[in-house]
């Protein structure tokens, strides 16, 4: 990408903050394994969480391409904040585009100013990939409408201020049209939640959140009834493209470090970074996660111009994941016997990212979409 001044001076300052305030701490953050909200905050103040809120907001009215250089640069530091602002702005524009005034004027500068963080609802124990066989029942009672259910494989469970969940509101088998989307507190009577023992993303605290007869004001409905996931979930092509941002800012990382390391680390009485079995791999690296990049930056670019980008924010989604994993891996294996050890940051990025591989879409749903895009979803069925 060529950036404009404005857009430079933002990256300075985004990457002067990831290597200086993040990165330094980036492995003692999973060792106390908590989210530091004070640190949360700070993002804010920067306004490095949904940065693409309107000013009136609390956010910098940025479009998604300039989204996306600061998630990239912020997983340079950590992955998992990056994550949090990827979070924050896909639901921060899902709020802006599909929740009542109400929601959207109380919540949304909170997001923005690192107070409040919501987490988005819609996996459940039976599945992930068919996000739309819900189980999760609402029920109408008067004005309001009762949750029952199990949410599970949720980013910050265990730290939401709210949550955006998807439930049935219609029949069994109404499909995605009887699927609702509700805004619902985190401290609404009847939410309980649990944590996972996770690989990797240690400090999002993924688990599950169960509610039992969790009233939610009619009111807080997002969009139509019935059309939540139709009208709301249009929205998880803009994620898409970021987290393949946020996957290839820690390749990124772990790239520079494995240049030094090539460059100081002697072998055979001169730097490893003189034999070509070192640095052609890494070489390899670049070269991949400037492809992906570029793609990526392509898939928001048609965002911004209002044009259909679902198969462009597929493609990225399934291939930063892993092109990052293998790169981060390739440069594990620079530091050789080092690189095994605890103390490098590449095992940790490796973990982190490999999450992404599952969540918000596997490579195998992802092409799925692909090929729905290009052969219609009929002639998909026989691919």
């Amino acid at each position: 990408m060529v950036w404009n001044e404005d857009q430079k001076a933002l990256q300075g300052m985004v990457r002067r903050f990831a290597r200086e305030r993040l990165l330094p701490g980036y492995q003692r953050r999973e060792v106390a394994d908590v989210l530091d909200r004070e640190l949360v905050r700070e993002m804010g103040a920067l306004g490095l969480l949904a940065a693409d809120v309107p000013e009136a907001f609390g956010g910098l009215g940025l479009d998604g391409v300039t989204t996306g250089l600061i998630c990239e640069e912020l997983a340079y530091g950590d992955l998992n904040l990056a994550g949090l602002s990827v979070e924050m702005s896909l639901l921060a524009a899902i709020l802006m585009r599909d929740a009542p005034a109400h929601v959207t004027r109380a919540w949304v500068p909170r997001m923005t100013r690192g107070e409040s963080i919501v987490a988005i609802c819609v996996t459940e124990p039976r599945g992930g990939s068919d996000a739309s066989n819900l189980q999760m029942r609402a029920r109408r009672d008067g004005n309001d409408f009762i949750l029952n259910g199990e949410k599970t494989s949720i980013s910050f469970a265990d730290s939401a201020d709210a949550f955006l969940v998807f439930a049935r509101s219609g029949s069994q088998d109404s499909g995605a049209r009887g699927i609702s989307a509700f805004f619902v507190p985190g401290d609404a009577p009847g939410i309980e939640r649990t944590r996972f023992n996770d690989l990797g993303c240690r400090i999002q605290g993924r688990g599950s959140v169960f509610f039992d007869n969790v009233r939610v004001p009619a009111a807080n409905i997002l969009a139509e009834e019935g059309k939540g996931f139709t009208q709301v979930m249009v929205g998880f092509d803009y994620s898409r493209a970021l987290i393949a941002l946020q996957c290839l800012g820690a390749a990124q990382a772990s790239l520079d470090e494995g240049w030094a390391y090539a460059r100081e680390r002697e072998a055979f009485g001169r730097p490893i970074a003189q034999f070509q079995g070192v640095t052609f791999p890494l070489v390899e690296g670049e070269s991949m996660v400037a492809a992906v990049r570029q793609l990526a930056y392509h898939a928001l670019a048609l965002r911004d111009a209002g044009l259909p980008h679902t198969a462009e924010a597929a493609m990225v989604k399934w291939m930063g994941p892993k092109t990052a994993v293998d790169v981060i891996h390739q440069c594990l294996l620079t530091f050789g016997h080092y690189g095994y050890s605890l103390d490098t940051p590449h095992q940790q990025r490796m973990r982190d990212v490999m999450g992404l591989e599952i969540g918000d879409g596997t490579a195998g749903v992802m092409k799925l979409i692909i090929a729905r895009e290009k052969a219609g979803r009929v002639d998909v069925q026989y691919l």
